[in-house]
C-alpha cells in the first residue's frame, strides 16, 4: 500500500474511533486537542492523495466509491465528473483533494485537473464551500465557468442555490483579473488554421478595441448563429449583432 494511503487510513482510525466515544459530529468539539492534531495533519498532507485509482464500487448522483487495494475511497463529485465515471466493476481513476472539516476528512474527485483548479479556486473566496463549488461545477462546463468569471458575469452564479448576489459579485472581484488573463494567453497560444474565418473574425474584433477573451466570447456566439461555415464578415456581423441585443 502506497505511503499516501497509509497515512490516510491512520488519520481515518483517528477521527472514527473519536467519533464513536463522542457521538457523531461532536468529537471535534468535545476534545479541541483531538481535532488539532489531525487538523495539524491534514493541513501538512492535503495535497498528498493526488489521485485515486482502482475499480468502481457505488455511483451515485453526488459521489462515487473507488476500491483501491481493497480500500473504498467515498469522494464527492459534481455532476460533470459523475457522467465521466463508468458503471460498477469498471476500473476509473479519478483527480482528487483532501479538506478536512469538523465533522470529519472529506475527499472530492475530479474527471480533469481544470475541473480540480477551478474548484479550489472557488472553495477560496469566502463564502463559497465544496458543497456550493460541486454544485456551480454541476452546472456549468469548467471553460464556461471560466469564461463567465472573466466577463465579470455574476448572475451565472446567483442561479446557484446558497449563492447571493454579494457572494456571486466576491466570485468575480477575487477571480475575474487572473482567469482573464490566463484566458488571453490560452487564446492566443491555441493552434488553429492560418486564415481560417474564425482567425480573421477574431482578429477583426480585436482591431475593433476587444480583448481576445472578449473576442472569442463573442465568436462562440456568432458561431451558433451564424454556422461553422460562414465566413469572417458574416461572423464579426454576428458577433456585433449579438453585442446590440445584449447591450
Amino acid at each position: 500500500m502506497a505511503p499516501g494511503v497509509t497515512a490516510w487510513a491512520t488519520t481515518t482510525r483517528l477521527a472514527a474511533r473519536a467519533s464513536g466515544r463522542r457521538g457523531r459530529g461532536r468529537w471535534a468539539q468535545d476534545d479541541p486537542g483531538r481535532l488539532k492534531g489531525v487538523r495539524a495533519w491534514a493541513q501538512n498532507h492535503e495535497h498528498m492523495i493526488a489521485s485515486v485509482s482502482g475499480i468502481v464500487q457505488a455511483r451515485r448522483p453526488d459521489h462515487v466509491v473507488i476500491d483501491c487495494h481493497g480500500v473504498g475511497y467515498r469522494l464527492s463529485v459534481s455532476s460533470k465528473t459523475f457522467e465521466q465515471v463508468p458503471a460498477a466493476g469498471q476500473s476509473a481513476s479519478l483527480h482528487a483533494h483532501l479538506i478536512l472539516k469538523d465533522e470529519g476528512i472529506q475527499l472530492y474527485g475530479f474527471a480533469t485537473e481544470s475541473e480540480r483548479e477551478l474548484f479550489l479556486r472557488l472553495i477560496s473566496v469566502s463564502g463559497i464551500g465544496p458543497k456550493m463549488a460541486l454544485t456551480a461545477l454541476s452546472g456549468s462546463s469548467v471553460g464556461e465557468l471560466r469564461k463567465a468569471i472573466a466577463a465579470g458575469d455574476a448572475k451565472r452564479f446567483q442561479i446557484v442555490p446558497g449563492i447571493g448576489r454579494k457572494t456571486a459579485e466576491r466570485v468575480i472581484v477575487e477571480l475575474r483579473d487572473a482567469i482573464a488573463d490566463e484566458l488571453e494567453g490560452e487564446a492566443h497560444d491555441a493552434p488553429a488554421p492560418a486564415g481560417s474565418p474564425r482567425v480573421l473574425a477574431r482578429e477583426g474584433l480585436i482591431g475593433l478595441g476587444y480583448d481576445a477573451v472578449e473576442a472569442e466570447s463573442m465568436l462562440e456566439a456568432a458561431v451558433a448563429r451564424a454556422g461553422e461555415d460562414a465566413g469572417a464578415e458574416a461572423l464579426i456581423e454576428a458577433a456585433l449583432r449579438g453585442t446590440v441585443k445584449t447591450a
